[in-house]
């Protein structure tokens, strides 16, 4: 007899996604199943483009599928369709489904880099995906994305984002005169950010990362009263300082009653290029010892490598100057680990509570 739907169903329910924990089936990422005689076809819509276990969930399904009796035949169709974050009825940014703060407690641990090659992760695995620059002292994405002189245009009244490597870009940087500095205070820095996610064109995004200053001042508290956040990433590098100054940054945001998704250590161990050796050369408290400390997630690290830095200087994120690097994997790996964080969140399934204790 010839299989039914029904059992292709039963089948599948055998697959689990690793993060929701739970069978795709019930989590309804089974679409369109159809069975023509010995063949079975079906679509898997995930909740992210750039999830890391796609490739593992497909061979799981196809494997499931064929071990049934008069099938042949296994044809896998796999989609994504993100999640969309909690909104207010008067959210600023309606057509964007996931909003990612990048935060430090400090300057000089290479946030900007990491939210440049995050964003042009997402982007290269098929999200759309924006970048706000709201450092509004420092802006630093228009010159490390390539395009220090371009300026938007404006389109009924809303100014139209700089696209780069896929992602939609805006930063106080387009708008300002080359070598001008800002002197603002607090209320005007909290109108500049409420500018920059209201007056801008975004569009229909599934990801905005949001590139913040350093320190817990006025951007940081702005967008997170702002903006139904999904959550806020930080970012340290491997010294005990960098570490007790993001341990700050999370009690504010905690504060704020904003989710911390997870810790990224850039600049960790060196690799060596000709051996694959690798070489912690700083000894103070990683990324991973943070993010257990703060009871959230480890996101992954960024292997300390000078092409990082020499790509961003020429105005190209690294990933894109150099796609075959350890570096370049390791922010493919960091951004799939952050979206599959963004969809638990989204899906309430956030099985991670933070508990915050003082950083000493």
């Amino acid at each position: 007899m010839a299989v039914t739907s029904d059992q292709v169903l039963d089948a599948l329910r055998a697959v689990q996604d690793p993060d929701l924990h739970r069978d795709i089936v019930s989590l309804g990422f089974v679409k369109d199943v159809v069975v023509e005689g010995g063949k079975v076809s079906f679509t898997i819509e995930l909740t992210t483009p750039a999830c890391p276990v796609k490739d593992l969930l497909k061979a799981q399904a196809e494997e499931s599928v064929l071990a049934l009796e008069g099938v042949d035949d296994v044809e896998v169709e796999m989609t994504a369709q993100v999640r969309a974050r909690r909104q207010e009825a008067e959210d600023l940014l309606p057509g964007v489904r996931q909003v990612v703060a990048i935060a430090s407690g400090k300057g000089g641990v290479g946030k900007s880099t990491v939210t440049v090659n995050l964003a042009v992760a997402l982007a290269q695995s098929g999200a759309k995906v924006g970048l706000l620059d709201a450092d509004v002292y420092g802006p630093s994405i228009p010159l490390m994305m390539g395009v220090p002189d371009e300026r938007p245009l404006s389109r009924n009244s809303k100014i139209m984002p700089i696209e780069r490597h896929g992602v939609r870009m805006m930063s106080l940087g387009f708008l300002l005169e080359e070598g001008q500095a800002v002197l603002w205070r607090g209320p005007m820095v909290a109108g500049t950010v409420r500018q920059l996610l209201a007056d801008v064109m975004w569009g229909d995004l599934d990801y905005l990362l949001v590139d913040l200053p350093p320190g817990t001042g006025d951007a940081p508290m702005s967008l997170a009263q702002l903006v139904p956040l999904t959550g806020v990433v930080l970012v340290t590098t491997p010294h005990s300082v960098a570490a007790n100054i993001a341990g700050k940054a999370a009690a504010l945001f905690e504060r704020l009653n904003t989710r911390i998704l997870g810790v990224v250590e850039n600049m960790a161990a060196h690799v060596c290029p000709t051996c694959g050796t690798e070489h912690r050369l700083f000894a103070g408290q990683s990324g991973e010892q943070l993010a257990a400390k703060l009871s959230t997630a480890y996101l992954g690290s960024v292997p300390l490598d000078a092409a990082v830095g020499e790509a961003s200087d020429r105005g190209l994120p690294s990933l894109v100057a150099y796609p075959y690097r350890p570096q370049a994997a390791a922010f493919r790996a960091i951004a799939g680990s952050l979206a599959a964080r963004t969809s638990t969140v989204a899906m309430g399934k956030d099985v991670q509570t933070v508990e915050f204790e003082p950083v000493s």
